[in-house]
């Protein structure tokens, strides 16, 4: 068996699959390790793709050449675009995922890679070599990687070594008082590599995640609560498809009810997250249903989605009650819900604590900064979610092997994409929970709108070796359809106006663009380009103002800062800025503004040490 790889990406979750496929189709050798083969890409929570913010991650993992997009059309069931009612720049594709076809869909993916081995195993310890400094103020880390050590006793050398490792890092599940050592139900922890980390320099946290109790399909009372159709001309989340030709199945809605949540009140005692059992922190965004009736002990109910696993699957999710309950309590509450009396649980809820490594420890191209080579990504950096992950995986796989080829990282900014923002946020500012993306979170969310992914990202995806031809040539193609769209609407008359200027109104349409065009027209520009002009011509007026916010901030991040710079004597600093700043060392002054307790004070006093001019000697 081959020991010997340029990249080690460890853990096949869905960080870890975007990283693999990414350093292999770049050209380097690539050993993807996991505790099983069978696990690659599996979906441990919600079976589902996408949603708000998330989406367009999605989208923007797709246009760069990733692999979500594609194994998200061919494995989900159930597709919707979320926030129809609001404007297009919050527009979220979501899709409910089989359970074992997105999966397939991955593997199946992985192995058009020559460049890329699967082996199973357990990563117990990080190899790492010291590594010679060449004076004082050199940016080289003190020790660099040379490989893994797994549990059997093999040891795998590499470069570069990319750990994803998802809730593993020493999990601990609880369902009621009952605790069990696991990354998730079924399948060990990995207890070795926390303690490794430790060693080599790193500071850990700890967060908790949650997931809700499944049910038997067949013994859910339909006729009682509300059906949810998917969309009737789905669209798919990969820019290489126009269409789903796949059967949808349905999901279902019903709600949880006053006697569930007296049950639940009745029985805090026995609820790790209120006993003191688990003392980490959970996701705010998506809280259990615990934590929901004592925050929000006013509301008379809160939402269930009931949504299935799968074509063959017996299991449905059950969306909204997230619980580490004792089963006994959990089977009563599942039967307080209204078409959920007579349901019979065929998995039980269970919260998850497990350690993370905040991210102000890393570099914006996710090297961590205590040993070289050394990559996190996903939920080890403090995120949540499959989305999340991905994205920070295919960032983290690509700079692994950039810097293998000596070519430049890949840093994506907060003004290009939705995964900009994500690890500018992450490391600049430590998570208290674990980091869920939202629309709001983007300031330039305008501009970064799933619809047009592909023109902010393709050409960059194409530049780093990740977007073959194929994608390249339909790329271009759409391209120059939208650009001569674009002028053929600034020639046609719509009264005393262009149409350009037409399209700008809320009740412009596309079946109202269609009404200027000849059949010939209509026929040769596609749904997608007569979409892009129609939202750019909407958005025209607001795009025009942010590209000046975008420029401003283009200048603050312009501005360097010295990777070894000296924050103990900047003066007019507060200490307690001094400190955030020499723990984080951010690269520029934006980066610096957005760090959490940094003041406009402490900025403006940075950047007038940093622009003065230096003594000539």
């Amino acid at each position: 068996m081959r020991t010997s790889f340029d990249i080690i990406v460890v853990g096949a979750g869905h960080a870890g699959v975007e990283a693999a496929w990414a350093s292999s189709k770049l050209g380097a050798n690539t050993a993807l390790v996991t505790i099983e083969e069978s696990a690659i890409a599996r979906m441990s929570c919600n079976p589902a793709i996408g949603g708000l913010g998330k989406g367009q991650i999605v989208r923007e993992i797709d246009a760069l050449g990733g692999l979500m997009g594609l194994a998200s059309d061919d494995g989900c069931v159930h597709f919707r675009m979320l926030n129809r009612r609001k404007g297009p720049a919050v527009w979220a594709p979501r899709a409910q995922a089989d359970r074992q076809l997105y999966p397939n869909a991955v593997r199946q993916l992985l192995s058009q890679s020559t460049n890329l081995r699967i082996i199973e195993g357990l990563v117990e310890k990080i190899l790492v070599a010291p590594q010679r400094i060449d004076g004082c103020h050199s940016a080289n880390p003190p020790q660099r990687v040379t490989g893994v050590l797994l549990r059997d006793g093999r040891k795998l050398t590499a470069q570069a070594i990319v750990l994803a490792t998802g809730t593993f890092m020493n999990g601990l599940m609880h369902c009621g008082e009952k605790k069990t050592v696991g990354g998730r139900i079924g399948e060990k922890a990995a207890i070795g590599i926390s303690q490794n980390l430790r060693t080599l320099g790193f500071s850990l946290l700890r967060l908790k995640t949650g997931t809700p109790p499944r049910v038997d399909r067949d013994t859910v009372d339909y006729g009682r609560i509300e059906r949810q159709d998917g969309d009737d001309n789905p669209r798919p989340f990969s820019f290489m498809n126009t269409d789903l030709p796949q059967t949808q199945i349905p999901c279902w809605i019903t709600y949880t009810n006053e006697p569930a949540h007296e049950l639940i009140r009745q029985n805090l005692h026995r609820a790790p997250l209120y006993s003191g059992q688990i003392n980490s922190t959970g996701p705010r965004y998506c809280p259990s249903i615990e934590d929901k009736v004592v925050r929000f002990s006013d509301k008379p109910r809160h939402q269930v989605f009931l949504e299935p696993e799968g074509y063959d699957s017996s299991w449905i999710y059950c969306n909204g009650i997230p619980t580490s309950l004792p089963k006994d309590i959990q089977e009563a509450m599942v039967a307080c819900i209204v078409g959920l009396e007579n349901a019979k649980i065929v998995q039980y809820g269970y919260a998850i604590e497990y350690d993370f490594v905040p991210a102000n420890q890393t570099l914006p191209t996710l090297e961590t900064r205590l040993v070289d080579g050394l990559y996190l990504a996903g939920q080890v950096n403090g995120t949540s979610g499959y989305e999340e992950a991905a994205g920070q995986g295919l960032v983290a796989g690509v700079n692994a092997a950039n810097k293998l080829l000596g070519r430049p990282p890949l840093l994506l900014q907060r003004d290009q994409a939705y995964i900009g923002v994500l690890i500018d946020d992450i490391i600049t500012k430590v998570p208290t929970e674990p980091y869920r993306m939202f629309t709001s979170r983007a300031e330039y969310r305008l501009a970064l709108r799933s619809d047009n992914a592909d023109m902010r990202l393709t050409q960059i995806g194409r530049t780093y070796g990740l977007v073959d031809d194929v994608r390249w040539e339909k790329f271009n193609a759409k391209k120059a359809q939208i650009a001569d769209l674009q002028e053929r609407v600034r020639t046609i008359n719509c009264g005393d106006r262009t149409l350009a200027n037409c399209l700008k109104r809320p009740d412009a349409d596309i079946p109202f663009l269609q009404s200027f065009l000849s059949t010939h027209d209509q026929q040769r520009y596609s749904h997608e380009a007569m979409e892009q002009v129609l939202i750019d011509a909407r958005y025209s007026g607001y795009l025009v103002r942010q590209d000046r916010q975008i420029a401003r901030f283009r200048k603050m991040e312009s501005l360097g800062i010295p990777p070894y710079f000296d924050y103990t004597g900047l003066h007019g600093v507060r200490n307690e800025a001094r400190e955030k700043l020499s723990t984080i060392r951010p690269d520029t002054l934006g980066q610096a503004s957005r760090i959490a307790g940094i003041s406009p004070a402490d900025i403006l006093a940075l950047w007038v040490h940093i622009t003065r001019p230096k003594p000539i000697s």
